[in-house]
């Protein structure tokens, strides 16, 4: 599936062509476990070596997958759309953090937190990795005040990002996460147990 310019961070871009052969795609949660560890292989492990070892061979597109049984995982994707519009270059960076810090966005850890309160929470994590937090919580926030017309579904300033990705991934049918679409069809074989050398004995074998 295309990537829509305005979510160009969510393409691993170190280095990497633009007119990849090949292209995976994760389907990631920030408030799923086995999404972390996915991650945090590919992150730290694999993507590095890419533009050396595969070299306009593949490139790699995060996909945001909201997981609505987790309430939290709308907030934690809203705050990576924002940082997607104020520095897309700093969005893997900050999926790293968020996946590092994902226990205290799980259920317990919010309840009892107001949304915006949760919202500034993000925007300090954001801030973290070289963004000016305020500009994130503007971005976030949720007004109490009705809206135009009177309406009080005002929603924040990412909301109509947030309804683009899941429509697209409502039209791949995504449901799981972590799920890995290779050149757009789901690749089963992959974990989110693989460990950084079984990526690379995958890639040697589907993409050289």
């Amino acid at each position: 599936m295309a990537l829509a310019p305005k979510f160009a961070g969510q393409a691993y871009s170190s280095n990497v062509s633009p007119k990849a052969v090949h292209t995976i795609e994760l389907y990631l949660d920030y408030v799923c476990p086995f999404s972390a560890k996915m991650f945090n292989t590919l992150y730290n492990s694999v993507l590095p070596n890419v533009p050396k070892k595969y070299p306009a061979k593949v490139q790699f597109l995060f996909r945001q997958q909201i997981q609505p049984w987790h309430p939290s995982s709308t907030l934690v994707h809203e705050a990576g759309a924002a940082v997607l519009r104020l520095a897309p270059d700093k969005f893997w960076p900050f999926s790293e953090a968020l996946f590092e810090h994902q226990k205290e966005f799980f259920d317990v850890n919010v309840v009892h937190e107001a949304r915006n309160d949760t919202y500034r929470r993000l925007a300090k994590l954001a801030g973290s990795v070289g963004l000016e937090e305020s500009k994130v919580f503007e971005l976030l926030e949720i007004s109490d005040k009705p809206g135009e017309g009177g309406s009080l579904n005002v929603g924040n300033k990412v909301t109509d990002d947030v309804k683009l990705m899941v429509k697209a991934n409502r039209r791949v049918g995504v449901h799981v996460t972590p799920t890995i679409l290779f050149d757009g069809i789901e690749e089963g074989s992959i974990s989110s147990s693989f460990t950084g050398q079984q990526w690379e004995e995958w890639l040697d074998k589907n993409v050289k």
